[in-house]
Parts: C-alpha cells; structure tokens; sequence
C-alpha cells in the first residue's frame, strides 16, 4: 500500500488495438468506421462501436449495421511490432509487469514513489509516453487489486486514466452491473437478475451461501470476494504461458476438407515455430472451430509424450479434424484455431527409442533456421502454395 493512498496497481489496456494500428499507419481512416478481417469481424474503432459492430461479428452483420465501415484485413506482424513497443515503455516504467494479452498488462508501480511519483503520476506519464513513442491511445486503471483496476480501465475507457482511491473502494465498486465482474456471463447475470441482483452493491449484501446454491460454491464466493474487492493476487513478472495457439477466420464461404486440412498445415507450421522457439515442449493438442450458425466445438487429444515435433501434432490435429468434420458438414466452418497446451520446459530428459532432442527433429531444426533468417515464406509447403495464409492471430497467454 502506498502513502498516497492510490494505487499500487495499474492495468494498462489498449484501446481497439488492431482498429488503432490500422488508423496509426494510414491517416485517411482517422476518425472513420475501421473493420479489421472481413467474413468475421476481429477487431473494430470506436467509430465502428457506436454503430454496433463487436467484435466476432459476422461481416455482413457488421456492414448492415455500419455500411460505411472502411474493412481491412489483418496484419498481424504490425500488431506484434506495435505491442513489442508498447511492453517496452512498460518495462521501463516498472520492473514488475505482467503482461495478459498482446494489448495489456498489469503493472506494479509500488515503492516508487520517490523517484517516480505517484501511481496517478506514473499512470498518466505512461499514458503519455505511449501515445508519443508508439502512437497508440491506452487507457489505464489504478487501485489498491488487480481486479478493481481492471474494472477502473474498463470504466474509463476509450483513452482514459481513472484512479479508485482506497477510502473510495466500495463507493465506486457497488454501484456498477453485476456484469462488470469476473466470471458474470449471459447464464449467470440471468440467474442472478431473476432474483432481483443487478448491482455489486447487491450482490455483495446477498448471503455468500445462498449465492452459492445459486451459481455453485466456487462461483459464489468468487463472486461474493470481488463483490467486497478482495484480491490477494499480485503481479507476477516472467509468467511462462500455459498454452500456444493460432487461429484463422475464414469468412461464410463453405470450404472443402482439403482447403480445411491446409489452413490447419499452415496453423500447425506457425505454433509449433513458436513452440520451439519459447523451448518448449507440449502434451496436448486442442482443434477449435467455429461455425456458420455462430455455434463452436472443440475437441483435444493428449499425446503419450511431450513434443515440439511438427510431424507428430500434425498428425493428431488431422486426426481431430477428420473426427469433427462429419459432425458439422451442414454448418460451414467460419474459423478454425489451433492451440498447444500442457506445456513444460525443452529440458534434456530420458529419451525415448527412436533417440531424437526432446520432441523435435533435425528437419524442424532446420526449417526454423531457414525461415527465421530468411523470412516465413523462405520455405512452404506445398499444400500451401498459392493458398492464403490470412491468419487473424495468435491465441494469446492465457
């Protein structure tokens, strides 16, 4: 706790990340609809927001609601740059970060007091320090948890610094929808308004125990502590991600097998580089899609050991898509994500016959190396030649 009473917790969130690195770079769309991915709606600016366009849209929804929306397709690289930037004016700012996503983190800017300021100060020179050097608009919440200062950022958004004073927790807090707390969904906020409960305010005067033979025990005192702003957790630097992942939208056009199977080659390509490149090693596999009913599936399989062999998970994703696909024919498939979970470190252990390193092999060795100094496209598969690759992201840490 600092003598100041704010802080010592920022959390630092970007605003309409892929819309605003899109109107960063190309001054004609400042202060137009932007639409970033077209068959499904991945990201879209505030002028698009006002019009009802969300994200995970389909894209004829979104035009019908905002038809003069200007539509861009991804590029993700420009995302990567921007948010590499972007963590490296946090890094300066605090030794003690701890980043979410691609586009916010937690910082911890307690005890630096001294040569900083307060945590309002360095809050707003962080805001400023972004804008300048990256060119990107951020909004930045400060309180005493974790959880109250991302509602604060959520609260003071698009680019806004709002900053909950200790003695002032509760009196900004218990007024707000239910929905502004951690694990309240559509199901849950139904439940809870049916009986009477729409404001934290209300939900935290309500019985713990009976809010539990509401929403089950664990949710009900989860809700029931941050309804009240209890939040041990602190900020945690160096946190190793739990999961590898891409994804691909592919807009309402109904696609082949065969055109399926290669967006997951290309998907597969893509992760396990990164997988090798973080010395890392997994033991599951996940395949999620997306259909054009809006519904999902998922279906994973554990591998009997770890590995960052691009051959071995391929084969267990393949397998997954040739099991899921006859279950979902009629639907179409709108995206389809890729995601290696499970993880542990590439360390040296007992091998396993045939002798390889850990999970990988001299070909995927080499095509990383090929590929990192001479670009992605350096070496393709052929399955993929003459394919777009449109990749919408990676499936950020979780």
């Amino acid at each position: 706790m600092t003598v100041t009473g704010e802080g010592p917790i920022l959390h630092a969130d970007l605003d309409a990340f892929y819309a605003s690195v899109e109107q960063r770079d190309d001054p004609s769309l400042r202060g137009r609809p932007v639409i970033v991915g077209g068959g499904v709606v991945l990201a879209s600016s505030y002028e698009a927001k006002a019009r009802g366009v969300r994200t995970a849209m389909g894209g004829r929804q979104a035009l019908r609601l905002c038809p003069d929306a200007i539509v861009v397709p991804p590029r993700m690289s420009a995302y990567v740059e921007a948010s590499q930037a972007v963590f490296a004016v946090f890094e300066k700012t605090t030794p003690l970060v701890e980043g979410m996503s691609i586009d916010e983190a937690f910082l911890d800017v307690g005890g630096l007091a001294r040569i900083s300021g307060s945590p309002s100060a360095i809050a707003a020179k962080l805001r400023s320090d972004v804008a300048e050097q990256v060119g990107l608009p951020i909004t930045v919440g400060v309180a005493r948890t974790k959880f109250l200062a991302k509602v604060a950022s959520g609260v003071a958004k698009p680019d806004g610094l709002l900053v909950v004073p200790h003695d002032g927790e509760l009196a900004f807090l218990h007024p707000l929808p239910i929905e502004r707390l951690w694990g309240v969904g559509k199901v849950s906020a139904a439940k809870l308004h049916e009986r009477g409960i729409h404001t934290v305010g209300q939900l935290a005067a309500f019985d713990e125990r009976e809010l539990g033979s509401v929403l089950g025990k664990g949710a009900g005192h989860h809700l029931h502590s941050l309804a009240h702003n209890r939040d041990p957790r602190r900020v945690q630097t160096g946190r190793r991600r739990r999961s590898v992942g891409a994804q691909r939208a592919l807009g309402n056009h109904r696609r082949s097998a065969a055109e399926l199977d290669a967006v997951v080659v290309a998907l597969v390509d893509r992760t396990t580089r990164r997988l090798r490149a973080g010395h890392r090693v997994c033991r599951t596999v996940v395949l999620r899609m997306r259909f054009g009913d809006f519904t999902s599936a998922t279906r994973s399989h554990t591998l009997p050991q770890a590995t960052a062999h691009t051959e071995t998970i391929l084969a267990a994703l393949r397998g997954l898509l040739v099991t899921a696909l006859p279950l979902f024919a009629e639907q179409g498939v709108t995206l389809v994500g890729v995601s290696l979970s499970n993880l542990d470190d590439d360390r040296p252990v007992q091998l396993a016959l045939p002798f390889d390193v850990r999970g990988t092999s001299m070909l995927d060795t080499t095509l990383d190396v090929v590929r990192d100094r001479f670009g992605s496209a350096a070496i393709t598969r052929a399955v993929l030649l003459g394919r777009d690759e449109g990749f919408v992201a990676p499936v950020l840490p979780d």
